[in-house]
């Protein structure tokens, strides 16, 4: 059987690893005021010149029902089959649209709900697509998806408040508190949910390097086969310092994307993460 792999486009894969592992992405829609786009039409520097001009976050829309089914069914002419990511159901609605959608197409379609987003989700398709290539059914392989979900680790640290407050994420207090004493904190994604972890302060570049060392401590059984490096902007020292610390730890392959507008418009600039599957005793 020819099996696909399919996402929405919060995967924040680039296009070579997009084609590399025959991942195909469905757009999530971009309101900027009233003007809506896809994903991928406008950049994340159109983004936080919105915000920078107006003081408003951008707001998205899940892909709905009708386009999901438009979707599987466009795929599905080339492809027997489908396994379908989306971004956590705790942060959107896409993942039970296309449930309702695979409704349609008798079993051809397995959607997951990653409990994650951005390229933490490229680790689960991408590792779907291994064992498929392997020879492993796709419902099985679907299911392996499903249970490993809960060992992704996927964090971020973050410059400033500024966006998860407009995005209602933070208190004006915290905010305040945060601007004054120049915390950069570090948001993780637990049980599907987006929470703050720890915090820094200092330089970004300081920053980065304390929160990969600390991440890797405390998320100390990775599975070691690849690790994404992930940001909104980053000066190149920030990108260096987390690929040199990851690599050092032992990591066959680093990955290096940069998130979409869905991460960017809650995290703002200079937002960093490393984002890997930590269940090697498993």
């Amino acid at each position: 059987m020819k099996i696909a792999i399919t996402a929405d486009s919060t995967i924040d894969l680039t296009n070579e690893l997009l084609h590399k592992y025959d991942i195909k992405t469905i757009p999530v829609s971009i309101l900027l005021g009233e003007t809506e786009y896809l994903d991928g039409e406008i950049t994340l520097e159109d983004v936080f010149a919105y915000v920078d001009k107006t003081g408003v976050l951008p707001k998205t829309s899940a892909v709905n029902e009708v386009r999901f089914t438009e979707f599987f069914e466009k795929v599905l002419t080339e492809y027997d089959a489908i396994i379908h990511f989306d971004i956590s159901s705790e942060a959107s609605a896409m993942y039970n649209n296309a449930v309702a959608a695979s409704k349609n197409f008798n079993g051809k379609v397995e959607v997951v709900d990653s409990r994650v987003l951005s390229s933490a989700i490229g680790l689960l398709a991408i590792n779907a697509r291994e064992l498929l290539d392997a020879g492993e059914d796709y419902k099985a392989v679907a299911d392996k998806m499903r249970k490993r979900t809960s060992s992704v680790q996927a964090s971020f640290v973050i410059e400033r408040l500024d966006y998860l407050f407009k995005g209602g994420r933070c208190s004006s207090l915290a905010l305040l508190g945060a601007n004054i004493l120049k915390i950069r904190p570090s948001i993780l994604l637990k049980d599907g949910k987006m929470g703050s972890h720890n915090k820094y302060r200092g330089k970004m570049e300081m920053v980065v390097r304390k929160y990969c060392e600390d991440t890797l401590k405390e998320f100390n059984t990775p599975d070691k086969s690849r690790v994404f490096v992930t940001y909104t902007t980053a000066t190149d020292e920030m990108i260096e310092i987390a690929k040199s610390i990851v690599t050092e730890y032992g990591f066959n392959e680093v990955l290096v994307t940069r998130a979409g507008c869905t991460v960017g418009s809650h995290c703002g600039g200079n937002t960093l993460g490393i984002l890997y599957i930590n269940d090697s005793n498993d």
